[in-house]
């Protein structure tokens, strides 16, 4: 039996679907882990694949090219080092996620994933199969334990390989960003840890995919629950730790500890990750968003440029009669500050030719929302025209507070392909400006303080009619946002939220236009998952629903 283990932690960024540019990857980051000599690498869950996959699995040639790719890179293995990840595995008709250990040039060890997680984000149940309490394998004379992620956040596998005599655990994961992950992550499982007296590696993988971030943050954890080795947070890493057996128990002795990110700036680059990999991945060149002098267009636009470089990013202001002038400037200070490009395309005589088109069917009608939102619909008609004509995605820039009580219009400013922004509310909008023009991160590419201070300091407005504010029809932004928080991410009672010291009007208000929002919202973009329950994979309500809180008085 060997007393010490070189272990490589291969933190990458796959793309879902594209297993052979997955495979390519795993096959660089194996070949670096051979000639750094270590014994084992470890990849990501579902590292072939991408996760998560969702109904890909139930195509069966998915699952063949999946098992053709894991063939071929243990064939790799025939002198080492050891390789483990998970893929997607046919066994007697049943599909698992099951974790591949590849040593001397084949598939070695299959061990199936038990704990399949069905619940906020996650429906793994309903595509694959629950595996049995999984056995510990053998190396190098060393009883190891190979749980999947979701293993290790509930109770019996932990306990059983250690009934069964692990001595170690690797890990592959596919565990998804929120702010709390983090913490969560090393609290759940680090009672594993601790517990039994096992240590722990932890990969994890780190990208985009829809409306998912993952972080990486990948790590390991000593047998008392201590963090030993650390990977760096939103970025491909690699590196490996030396473990050496000392009194019966496994120690690290050598491996690197990256700080890992949170809070504003965790919150930041996720934004900036979600969107650049929703870009690139599916292959934009260029993204395209209004830019209206307002806070929301322009921490899009700094984000967009900061993940993409200012090239990439181009911004078109489109005033009407009711755009202020420090509207105008602000705009133009803010693509100047970001270095994209800027063009202006006043909406006057498009809004014009609509009014005179439904002048004959309006007649004697004043005007309202209607004309307000046949503003905003010209201008997401605008932009969808640029879109089409040159080939840039369309960015929308509606923040979580807004969608949340239907502020938005439907086929104007909700227009686009994604939305960096929809799951942070106004109040996090302005702290994460005031954070971006505070710091200037030597990655970031969106340069010194991108946001002008008077777009943040300023009353926000939709400037669709003269004089207007968001506050004329919405209660402060931090009155509102904290009932919608209350609402959304707590499932509080009205009642309760009224304790917390609002009026029951504005939550009785607040409640039923969260609800009557909600078709428009399930027609709304995808946008990068911040919070503990965003719009979209977490929070799914009916659309038709006549559910109110009731009060006995």
């Amino acid at each position: 039996m060997t007393d010490r283990l070189r272990i490589a932690s291969c933190q990458l960024n796959p793309v879902v679907g594209d297993i052979w540019g997955n495979e390519a990857k795993m096959d660089a980051a194996y070949a670096r882990a051979k000639s750094d000599g270590v014994d084992i690498a470890v990849f990501p869950e579902l590292m072939i694949l991408g996760y998560p996959p969702e109904d890909l699995v139930l195509r069966p040639t998915v699952i063949d090219d999946c098992r053709k790719a894991c063939e071929r890179l243990a064939g790799k293995t025939t002198d080492g080092p050891a390789l483990l990840t998970t893929s997607p595995w046919l066994d007697h008709g049943n599909l698992y996620n099951a974790a591949l250990w590849m040593e001397a040039g084949k598939i070695k060890h299959v061990r199936l994933k038990h704990h399949l997680p069905n619940y906020g984000v996650f429906d793994e149940a309903r595509v694959f199969t629950r595996g049995p309490l999984p056995m510990p394998i053998t190396f190098k004379g060393v009883t190891i334990g190979l749980p999947i992620c979701e293993d290790l956040w509930q109770p019996g596998v932990a306990d059983h390989l250690a009934d069964h005599g692990a001595e170690i655990m690797l890990s592959p994961n596919g565990s998804p960003w929120r702010r709390t992950a983090h913490a969560e992550r090393t609290a759940a499982l680090g009672e594993k840890v601790f517990n039994e007296g096992l240590p722990l590696v932890y990969v994890n993988q780190i990208g985009g995919q829809d409306e998912l971030v993952f972080d990486g943050s990948s790590w390991s954890m000593a047998a008392d629950g201590t963090i030993v080795q650390s990977l760096k947070s939103f970025v491909e890493d690699y590196d490996v730790a030396e473990w050496e057996m000392h009194d019966g128990t496994w120690v690290c002795v050598s491996a690197k500890t990256e700080a890992h990110l949170s809070g504003l700036e965790a919150d930041w680059r996720a934004c900036c990750l979600g969107l650049g990999d929703y870009v690139n991945k599916n292959g934009f060149k260029q993204i395209v968003l209004g830019l209206s002098g307002g806070v929301d267009s322009a921490i899009c636009a700094a984000i967009a440029t900061d993940a993409l470089g200012p090239e990439r990013v181009w911004s078109v202001m489109m005033p009407s009669e009711y755009t202020s002038g420090d509207s105008l400037e602000d705009a133009k200070d803010c693509a100047n500050a970001l270095g994209i490009r800027y063009d202006i395309i006043p909406i006057r005589p498009a809004r014009d030719a609509f009014s005179d088109m439904l002048a004959p069917l309006f007649d004697g009608l004043e005007p309202d929302t209607t004309e307000e939102n046949i503003q905003s619909r010209i201008r997401g008609l605008t932009l969808m025209a640029i879109s089409n004509k040159f080939g840039p995605m369309l960015v929308t820039t509606g923040n979580k507070s807004e969608m949340a009580v239907g502020y938005a219009t439907i086929y104007g400013d909700m227009s686009g392909g994604y939305n960096p922004i929809k799951d942070l509310y106004k109040t996090e909008v302005f702290d994460l400006c005031n954070w971006r023009n505070a710091n200037n991160p030597d990655d970031m590419l969106g340069g010194d303080r991108p946001i002008p201070e008077r777009i943040i300091t300023k009353p926000p407005s939709a400037e669709l009619r003269a004089d207007q504010k968001d506050s004329d029809s919405l209660p402060d932004y931090p009155v509102l946002d904290d009932i919608l928080m209350g609402l959304i991410e707590q499932e509080l009672p009205v009642e309760d939220i009224v304790a917390r010291g609002h009026t029951r009007g504005d939550v009785i208000r607040i409640q039923r236009l969260l609800y009557i929002a909600e078709y428009k919202r399930r027609q709304a973009p995808p946008g990068v998952k911040i919070g503990s329950k965003n719009f979209g994979r977490d929070r799914r309500y009916p659309i038709t629903n006549r559910y109110r809180d009731r009060f006995d008085d």
